[in-house]
C-alpha cells in the first residue's frame, strides 16, 4: 500500500454512482486535509482541494486547485458551487498569529459567498492550562500566543454565525497521529524509530495521561458535523480512543511494530534551555505544559448528539505503521 492506495479506497466509477452532487471544497493538502477527503471518498462525495500550487499527491481525478486561502477574491472563485466548506488549513507554526486569522477571514467569505456550511478544524490551545478533562464548555483562559490566537478565531468565528454571515461549526482535537502526519509529536519522532527498534523521542513526563487523536477520526468526525445542522453555531470535541499515557501509546507503537519499547523522554528543562535561541523551539516552549500534566479531552457532547465510534488504539497504530513502512525514511 502506497500513500495513493491509503487514500484511494473506492474506484472513480464506484464514487460517480453515489455522488449526490453536492460540492465538498478542502482549503488545506496537509494530513488532515487528506483525512477529510478520504471519508468524502469513501462516501461518494464530489470535493475540491485547495492549496497555494494547485497540485497535491492525490488520486488523478481528485480535483486540486490553486488558491489563496487569505484573499476573498480567491475563495470566492474557488467556493463556487459548494454545499460545505472545510478550514484544515495550517501556517508555519511560529507565524500562527500573522497568518493564521487572515486565512480564516478569506475562507468565511468563500462560504458565505456559495451560502455553504463551513466546518472549521481546531485544536485546544484556546483553553490554556486546566486541571480537569477538556470540554467544550470552558472557558478561554490561554496565555499563550498560540493560544490566544485559537481562542480568537473562535470567537470571531461563532461572531460570524451568530451574525447570520456563515453557517459554520468547529470540530477540535488533540494531538494527531496517523498517514501523512510526521510533524507531531506522535509523528516520525515515534513511528520511524519503533519500525527500527530505535529510541522514539516524547516530551515531557511520559507518564501523565495525554489524548492522542487519529487522524482518520479527525477526518470522519469533521466530515459528520457537516452533514448534521445540529452542529451548525457550536464547538465539538472530536471523538478519541480511550486516553492513554503518552509511556503506554508509544510502548504499544514498539509493540505493534515488533520490537520492545525504546523510549527517550526530552525534559521540559532542554526544550527551555533550547528556546533561548531556536525560534521553533521557542514556539514549542510555551505548548509544554500539555505534555507535562494530565492531557485528556473529553468527547461525550459529540457522542450524545452524533454517537462515538473511534478507531481502537491497537487497529489506528497498525494503519499508521502500514503507511511509514510504505513511505520509508528518505
Amino acid at each position: 500500500m502506497n500513500a495513493l492506495d491509503y487514500i484511494w479506497e473506492i474506484t472513480a466509477e464506484e464514487r460517480a454512482m453515489t455522488s449526490n452532487n453536492e460540492l465538498h471544497i478542502i482549503f488545506g493538502t496537509g494530513p488532515l486535509g487528506l483525512a477529510v477527503m478520504r471519508e468524502l471518498v469513501s462516501k461518494g462525495k464530489q470535493l475540491r482541494m485547495v492549496n497555494r500550487s494547485g497540485s497535491a499527491r492525490v488520486p488523478e481525478d481528485i480535483e486540486v486547485v490553486k488558491g489563496d486561502a487569505s484573499n476573498p477574491d480567491s475563495t470566492t472563485e474557488v467556493c463556487k458551487g459548494a454545499s460545505v466548506v472545510y478550514n484544515c488549513t495550517n501556517p508555519p507554526y511560529n507565524k500562527w498569529p500573522e497568518l493564521f486569522p487572515p486565512l480564516q477571514v478569506g475562507i468565511i467569505e468563500g462560504a458565505a459567498s456559495a451560502e455553504a456550511k463551513l466546518v472549521s478544524a481546531e485544536n485546544v490551545y484556546m483553553y490554556g492550562k486546566v486541571d480537569q478533562s477538556m470540554t467544550e464548555d470552558l472557558p478561554y483562559a490561554a496565555t499563550t500566543r498560540k493560544g490566544g490566537t485559537r481562542a480568537r478565531m473562535a470567537q470571531d468565528l461563532m461572531k460570524a454565525h451568530k451574525e447570520g454571515k456563515v453557517r459554520a461549526t468547529i470540530g477540535r482535537a488533540s494531538n494527531f497521529f496517523g498517514p501523512h502526519v510526521f510533524l507531531s509529536t506522535a509523528g516520525e519522532r515515534v513511528f520511524y524509530p519503533a519500525l527500527d527498534g530505535k529510541a522514539a523521542q516524547v516530551l515531557g513526563n511520559i507518564d501523565a495521561p495525554h489524548t492522542y487523536t487519529f487522524i482518520d477520526d479527525f477526518g470522519k468526525g469533521l466530515v459528520t458535523l457537516g452533514e448534521q445542522d445540529e452542529a451548525l453555531g457550536k464547538a465539538w470535541h472530536i471523538p478519541n480512543a480511550d486516553t492513554l499515557t503518552t509511556r503506554e501509546f508509544v510502548n504499544l507503537v514498539f509493540e505493534e511494530a515488533g520490537h520492545s519499547p525504546n523510549i527517550e523522554a526530552v525534559p521540559g528543562g532542554v526544550i527551555r534551555e533550547l528556546a533561548k535561541t531556536d525560534p521553533m523551539m521557542y514556539e514549542l516552549e510555551e505548548m509544554l505544559y500539555e505534555f507535562e500534566e494530565p492531557f485528556i479531552i473529553d468527547h461525550s457532547k459529540y457522542e450524545k448528539a452524533f454517537g462515538a465510534n473511534p478507531t481502537p488504539h491497537k487497529e489506528a497504530i497498525n494503519k499508521t505503521l502500514e503507511w511509514y513502512r510504505q513511505n520509508p525514511k528518505s
